[in-house]
């Protein structure tokens, strides 16, 4: 059992008409686990149009693991506010454009998604890095972060305000 016939990769062989060891994959085979019917989760895309809208409901615990990626993977050159001014900047190189400006905060979460999964300018691509829903999580956070840095008052809900208020010195 230790030795046992077997084609090397590529090698050819008598036995098939083609003399090819290696056999053509059937047309339209998918791999097993990797069948993504969804495309706004896939791809960013519903129609082929930029997504407006996540493929499912953000949690706190969605937020969380965004928070937790974009730390990892996007800080270093986005900084930890999205700013723009991550260690990467510090040591030289040229900034990324700031979440917080208008063309950004103005763009759908599907843009994101879209350049997290194929890169944009100087940045690479993040999808075998990171997971589809990892992506939308970190778009999330994203989102949060653009809420963050131009929030008024009025966006705090009536009963977080007044609290904020009556704590006024």
């Amino acid at each position: 059992m230790q030795v046992q016939p077997r084609y090397n990769p590529l090698d050819p062989s008598p036995f098939f008409d083609d003399d090819r060891s290696a056999r053509p994959a059937i047309p339209d085979t998918v791999a097993r686990g990797h069948l993504h019917t969804d495309e706004l989760l896939y791809t960013g895309k519903v129609n082929g149009a930029l997504a407006e809208t996540f493929p499912f409901p953000i949690t706190r615990q969605d937020l969380q693991r965004g928070k937790e990626r974009f730390n990892i993977y996007c800080s270093p050159c986005h900084g930890s506010l999205g700013d723009g001014q991550g260690m990467i900047v510090q040591r030289g190189f040229s900034a990324p454009p700031s979440y917080h400006i208008d063309r950004l905060r103005q763009a759908p979460p599907g843009h994101f998604f879209d350049v997290i999964t194929n890169g944009y300018g100087r940045m690479y691509s993040y999808a075998s890095r990171v997971n589809p829903e990892d992506r939308w999580r970190i778009v999330a956070y994203i989102r949060a972060l653009q809420l963050s840095q131009s929030a008024g008052l009025e966006d705090v809900p009536a009963a977080e305000r007044k609290k904020l208020e009556e704590s006024k010195p």
